[in-house]
């Protein structure tokens, strides 16, 4: 194996971010890892984690934060409304600013997709609508609870939620933040059609339906400036009964709400679903149009390998890209790319585990005595 020099490697070349200076533009993206227990971050083993991924002027954005206590969704998720919560986050930023690196943390409101055991006293989750989400496969026959449609006067009290986990990031040594608008969570359950059925000023037209995440967007760029905050939007995202009878519109819309403030430091999305072609998955490349209409710097997500990533970033499809189980199992994952090496396999049965080291941080590094093999990751 011939290791390749960094400069012909377009994902290793560097980029500027807002004020923020990349060394190369592999992202961790944001996943649930479920070891935070009792939604507190875990500063021994999370720190080891992300620090793990963390390289000099590289860019990780955290796993799902939920922004309060009626956000939880999913076991020993993090949260970040507490003081408690804040004071556990330090280390594990100041560990991987240790490394160089820049981190984010993004902000999230799992919405409907939840049950009663996890809500407060027992409550319904709640949500722009009460329409239970339909169990399947897809979300791995949960049964999630009949949601509580919001009220429009609860509104700007979730808007604060959202303001004030911004504030305690940036209390917490962050860089920045992510606001989840994706994946079917409570801010994808506004804008999309499919979820919402309210006939209030929040529900009915694109710009109604809108509404309630763009008031989100414009209190926590108020709150910590809009150099400190990007987003994550999956507009072609069909998930947990999310879907859009026009993402392209959607997508253009929420591009457009974005520029109003200057220096919005990115704009995060989902590619559509990947299909296999002649025996070779497909990424749709559906993006474009909003890449070339966003200000800032654009990050491209969903089922990318080194030759796609390497690809987009050529050709100016995209500044960075987000790399999700990929980054899970190889920690010097840049560092993998640079080389042209291997990957290690990732592992699915441990995704979500909480187990605080079996497929964590117990995934070899390219130098470790164990070398992973060639093979692609399944």
């Amino acid at each position: 194996m011939v290791a390749k020099e960094a400069t012909s490697v377009p994902l290793m070349t560097p980029h500027k971010m807002g004020q923020l200076d990349l060394s190369h533009r592999v992202v961790l993206a944001p996943l649930t890892r479920c070891r935070s227990y009792g939604n507190v971050p875990q500063p021994a083993h999370a720190a080891l984690y992300y620090s793990q991924r963390a390289t000099k002027g590289g860019l990780l954005i955290s796993e799902a934060t939920g922004v309060s206590a009626t956000a939880q969704g999913y076991p020993d998720t993090p949260g970040i409304w507490t003081k408690q919560q804040v004071e556990a986050w330090k280390p594990i930023v100041d560990a991987v600013h240790r490394k160089g690196a820049l981190f984010i943390c993004q902000l999230w409101h799992v919405g409907r997709v939840s049950t009663n055991d996890f809500q407060p006293d027992g409550q319904a989750p709640i949500s722009s609508t009460d329409k239970q989400i339909t169990p399947d496969a897809e979300s791995g026959g949960t049964v999630y609870s009949k949601p509580r449609r919001l009220g429009t006067h609860e509104l700007p009290l979730i808007v604060d939620d959202f303001r004030r986990a911004a504030r305690n990031a940036m209390e917490a040594g962050f860089d920045g933040v992510e606001i989840h608008g994706a994946h079917g969570y409570l801010l994808e359950q506004f804008m999309k059609d499919s979820s919402n059925d309210r006939t209030d000023a929040y529900g009915g037209s694109l710009e109604n339906r809108c509404r309630f995440v763009v008031e989100v967007i414009d209190a926590v760029v108020k709150e910590i400036g809009a150099q400190r905050v990007g987003i994550r939007l999956s507009p072609f995202v069909d998930y947990m009964d999310c879907v859009d009878s026009d993402p392209e519109a959607l997508g253009a819309y929420m591009v457009e709400q974005l520029n109003r403030h200057e220096g919005f430091l990115y704009c995060h999305m989902v590619e559509p679903r990947m299909a296999i072609l002649d025996g070779r998955r497909q990424i749709p490349h559906g993006l474009l149009p909003f890449r070339k209409a966003f200000n800032g710097t654009f990050i491209a997500a969903g089922g990318y390998d080194r030759e796609e990533g390497n690809k987009v970033v050529a050709n100016g499809y995209t500044d960075l890209v987000a790399y999700g189980r990929i980054f899970l199992a190889n920690p010097d994952l840049p560092k993998r790319f640079e080389l042209g090496a291997g990957l290690n396999k990732y592992d699915r049965s441990t995704f979500y585990t909480q187990d605080p080291v079996a497929g964590y941080t117990d995934y070899p590094f390219f130098d470790d005595d164990h070398v992973a093999s060639a093979a692609p990751p399944a």
